[in-house]
């Protein structure tokens, strides 16, 4: 089964936390055994709030670029819709979109599957009222994160020793957390709804950093998650049918001829 398109999101290259070395990887093995005919970047690719603070920028980082740009000379369309953390390419969308060679920059998209279902394509902090209607409690969210992240990374890095596989810290938490569930339910529903009364088949975002296929009133609702703890995409295969994929549950090479879960 090939590839058609790959959808991810929420990389935060410019982060400490950007688990590069894992999409570098991903991108490397998927590169080498189906070339994707598009992939769909949906915002927060690179952290432009992070990197205006103090600049970081890995070797990882700078080869997961090359590696999109071998991807486009093999003629691979790059489809990036803006997200918060990289709004300021925003600027360059006149219109909703700009287009430079193979690489299309947009706001906001629809993506037609290869069985011909209609997906919105979106980041997804338009429907975050936190980062709507205040910004300065979504950049004091992000600092919580950011330590919670510092301790997640202490408390894996003691697991490691005791050789124990990987857990997050922050994700059991935002689980454990119930204002956090409902802020995760109102988001989907919000998202379902807009895509739903705009004639839509269904929607793939990213922005919560949460993985997810389901259906909401009718509505397919995918999100791609992150990589800053999750490391997963969402692949459509060659007869349309989308899949989330975890890279840190399995086998890279058993999810490229498998996938993991399908809506």
């Amino acid at each position: 089964m090939e590839i058609e398109s790959l959808f991810l999101s929420d990389v935060h290259l410019g982060s400490r936390h950007s688990k590069t070395d894992r999409l570098l990887d991903f991108l490397t093995k998927l590169h080498k055994k189906s070339n994707p005919k598009r992939i769909v970047i949906l915002g927060d690719f690179v952290d432009g709030w992070k990197l205006q603070r103090s600049w970081y920028w890995n070797n990882e980082s700078t080869l997961i670029i090359r590696k999109l740009f071998s991807c486009i000379e093999e003629g691979t369309e790059i489809i990036y819709v803006a997200g918060n953390h990289d709004e300021f390419l925003r600027q360059f969308c006149e219109e909703h979109r700009a287009v430079f060679g193979n690489i299309r920059i947009t706001n906001e998209d629809c993506f037609v599957t290869k069985d011909g279902r209609r997906l919105l394509l979106t980041h997804g902090d338009q429907f975050d009222k936190v980062v709507r209607y205040a910004k300065w409690l979504s950049i004091l969210g992000m600092i919580g994160y950011e330590l919670l992240l510092h301790a997640n990374s202490i408390v894996n890095r003691i697991r490691r020793w005791f050789k124990l596989p990987y857990w997050s810290l922050s994700k059991k938490i935002r689980r454990e957390v119930k204002q956090a569930v409902s802020y995760l339910s109102d988001f989907e529903h919000c998202l379902s709804d807009y895509a739903k009364t705009r004639g839509y088949d269904g929607v793939i975002c990213g922005h919560i950093h949460h993985q997810e296929a389901k259906k909401i009133n009718g509505i397919e609702y995918y999100n791609t998650g992150d990589w800053v703890e999750n490391c997963s995409v969402i692949v459509e295969l060659s007869d349309g049918r989308l899949e989330v994929v975890n890279a840190l549950e399995q086998n890279i090479e058993d999810l490229l001829d498998v996938g993991h879960r399908e809506l």
